[in-house]
């Protein structure tokens, strides 16, 4: 379990008065947000939080809504469409989606090529096999919505080296 950020009295007293609005669970991430945003004013920190928020209060605070992260990355828009038939083979972008929850995963994809070594080695990495910036963006995102699965069922931080496996080796071996 993660531990809860400290948070000034101030700051409880007021959260105190929307507890009722969330389960334990959700009142302890949305604290955590909050306390962040005060907290870190720092550049572009405000728009990660306020995007991180928009992406929870998205997927919901219903922890067995999405058995499984192929089912939360279906919901986001993130997985791709694939039709074949016969010798024919489509590979498409998913009209129906949950669009706010798309569209804060494309904000937080985009901002995490420059703040995330790991996701910009794989947008080069699908760049570099042919896709086009968007569809390249879109399948970073449904990478790092499969990592938030996952870190939000086994109740774990975020961990670029276990997000992106060998990206810190292949950047070693590049810089030497």
């Amino acid at each position: 379990m993660l531990p809860d950020p400290p948070v000034p009295a101030s700051l409880l007293a007021g959260l105190e008065f929307v507890r009722g609005c969330f389960t334990a669970p959700t009142f302890r991430t949305f604290t955590a947000l909050a306390t962040g945003l005060i907290a870190r004013t720092g550049r572009r920190m405000v728009t990660a939080i306020l995007t991180g928020a928009r992406v929870l209060a998205e997927i919901g605070d219903d922890r067995s809504r999405f058995a499984d992260a192929r089912s939360l990355k279906a919901y986001a828009g993130a997985a791709p469409i694939t039709r074949a038939s016969g010798k024919t083979v489509s590979v498409q972008a998913r009209r129906v989606k949950n669009q706010r929850l798309a569209s804060a995963g494309y904000l937080w994809a985009f901002s995490a090529l420059t703040a995330s070594p790991g996701a910009k080695a794989h947008y080069d990495r699908r760049r570099d096999d042919g896709d086009h910036r968007t569809a390249a963006q879109r399948n970073l995102f449904n990478r790092m919505i499969g990592c938030l699965h996952h870190c939000l069922t086994n109740h774990t931080r975020y961990d670029e080296s276990t997000a992106f496996p060998g990206t810190a080796m292949r950047l070693n071996t590049a810089t030497a």
